[in-house]
């Protein structure tokens, strides 16, 4: 496989220091003359400075010794980079990157636990930066919806990047760890791959075929943008899972008829209501952001003509009412909730408030619901972290549902959307192996930089000679003239090695093909990563903790 261009990066010098470090230290015992007792060295010596590791800070010990310790402590040290380039560097460079994909959903994990990993949308960049702070991933994204809380990287090593992710869960959560590998998922590369397919084109929501899920998918590429760690893999992991999620749609009509977790919430409320009182059930929704709007339009659908909406600003609750006919919405401030639940035979919750909005205390002295509407007031919860603490099912009168609930209504139009899911699958298939060769072929990406780089170092030395025997008084027409004409010759001589790095769908060329050809050209123009740069600066990291 070709060595990896992340090698001569920051976190590879930690990766690769930290090592450098650990041998020196171990070195440095054995150089110390034997009959110098512990207690000595101790005493003389002292903490230089902290040399930082990624998510570590190591304590490095100088000692008072001769020119001649120093000089074999100085040889076993930079000994161990011929060691590293054989072993360690062989292992972080040479293997292939992994995609991993840690999550924790609606089928597998309770809400009380989902509720605690949600990351609002506004934090997405800074948990990739944390993400991408630690040792063994590169890239990230974070998809963190009402139903799912899932973590996609590219990892140096997949055992230490999985654990360093679920400590940073942990971390983030205040869930023990323990807790959170009971619950989780853990699916690498083509698995990976295929999950947010399936995700993207709605098959693994709790309503199949669901179309929210989607969007969601393209605010991850979007809030992405610009972020560093969001990467070229994982970037184009999911803009190709758009074009998976769009294509499943329209090739197997999956998404018709289907509900949305907001209407499936619509659904679940009137199955709980004696249908002779649909008409007359006073409905309220708090919340007017896409949940909460699609909450409204499906109430508008099933009859409902008169619904209060409580908001923090009136903007969104206007544009809605402008956009739907034949239903009165009645705008609320945020303030008078309590008196508008006070009036409410039903309560939808879809605020993005990370604090519960109804607790038992709340909720006890509000006036008991009419016999004819079942004698219970509903709160129907779709918001993650829930809006409704789950102590108001205590108080009498009073029933809540959250989004978990909601399987019982998406049960019975399950089966129809199955067939149309099996369609979808072959759909995905065939789109996962598209993106696998297309990642495949990033490898050949670095040889093409330095294959150019190689020939632009031998053009402009040629072009510098040509141009001194010239003279300086050359115009500078005549010298652009000659510098376009290298830079022609150059790309022309490159467009065929080139054209064979490149593995695309319509030239027939195979990956293998082209990755032997990568192969061959690093061998023929010596291609292959130089760590001399690498050596370098760790030597001089070196160099500055023994001074």
């Amino acid at each position: 496989m070709a060595v990896s261009s992340s090698f001569t990066g920051a976190k590879m010098e930690n990766l690769l220091l930290r090592s450098v470090l650990s041998s020196s230290s171990s070195s440095m015992s054995r150089a110390v003359p034997m009959q110098l007792s512990q207690a000595w060295f101790l005493k003389r010596s002292r903490l230089a400075q902290r040399v930082s590791t990624g998510d570590a800070v190591m304590p490095v010990l100088r000692c008072d010794l001769s020119d001649s310790d120093i000089q074999r402590i100085e040889a076993s040290s930079l000994s161990t980079l011929e060691q590293l380039k054989a072993s360690a560097a062989d292992r972080y460079t040479k293997e292939k990157s992994s995609v991993v994909v840690i999550g924790l959903s609606i089928h597998s994990t309770p809400v009380e636990m989902r509720e605690k990993l949600a990351i609002p949308e506004p934090d997405w960049p800074r948990a990739i930066a944390e993400l991408c702070g630690l040792n063994h991933i590169e890239e990230a994204a974070v998809l963190s919806t009402c139903n799912r809380m899932e973590i996609y990287v590219v990892a140096l090593s997949q055992h230490r990047g999985v654990k360093e992710v679920t400590e940073w869960m942990s971390k983030k959560s205040g869930i023990p760890v323990a807790d959170l590998c009971q619950h989780r998922f853990l699916l690498y590369n083509k698995d990976a791959t295929q999950h947010l397919f399936e995700v993207s084109a709605g098959l693994d929501s709790l309503v199949l075929g669901e179309g929210q899920i989607l969007a969601q998918v393209k605010q991850v590429v979007k809030v992405g943008q610009g972020v560093v760690g969001f990467g070229r893999n994982i970037s184009g992991l999911f803009k190709h899972a758009i074009t998976v999620g769009k294509r499943v749609r329209t090739e197997t009509n999956i998404a018709s008829g289907a509900v949305s977790v907001s209407s499936a919430a619509v659904e679940l409320a009137l199955m709980k209501i004696p249908e002779s009182s649909h008409s007359s059930t006073r409905m309220l929704v708090i919340g007017a952001g896409k949940m909460g709007k699609l909450v409204i339009k499906h109430l508008a659908a099933k009859g409902c003509t008169k619904v209060v909406v409580v908001n923090r600003s009136e903007g969104r609750v206007a544009a809605i009412y402008e956009e739907l006919e034949g239903i009165e919405i009645i705008y609320k401030p945020m303030s008078e909730i309590m008196a508008c639940a006070a009036e409410a035979d039903v309560i939808f919750t879809s605020t993005a408030s990370e604090t519960p909005l109804f607790m038992k205390e709340n909720v006890k002295d509000l006036p008991l619901v009419g016999p004819d509407i079942g004698g219970l007031r509903l709160f129907v919860d779709i918001a993650v972290p829930r809006n409704v603490g789950s102590c108001v099912s205590e108080v009498t009168g009073a029933r809540v549902y959250n989004v978990d609930d909601l399987k019982e209504v998406v049960a019975a139009n399950k089966e129809d959307r199955l067939r149309k899911a099996m369609e979808a699958q072959a759909i995905i298939s065939e789109e996962s192996k598209q993106f696998e060769a297309w990642r495949d072929s990033l490898e050949t990406v670095p040889t093409i930089k330095k294959l150019r780089a190689y020939a632009e170092r031998i053009r402009v030395a040629e072009l510098e000679k040509c141009l001194s025997k010239l003279g300086e008084d050359l115009p500078k027409k005549s010298r652009r003239a000659v510098d376009d004409l290298s830079r022609g010759i150059v790309n022309k001589l490159l467009h065929g090695p080139m054209q064979h790095l490149r593995c695309d769908e319509g030239d027939g060329r195979s990956l293998s093909e082209t990755l032997d050809n990568m192969h061959a050209l690093n061998r023929m123009f010596s291609l292959e990563t130089d760590l001399s740069l690498l050596e370098t600066k760790i030597r001089a990291k070196i160099e500055q903790i023994q001074n």
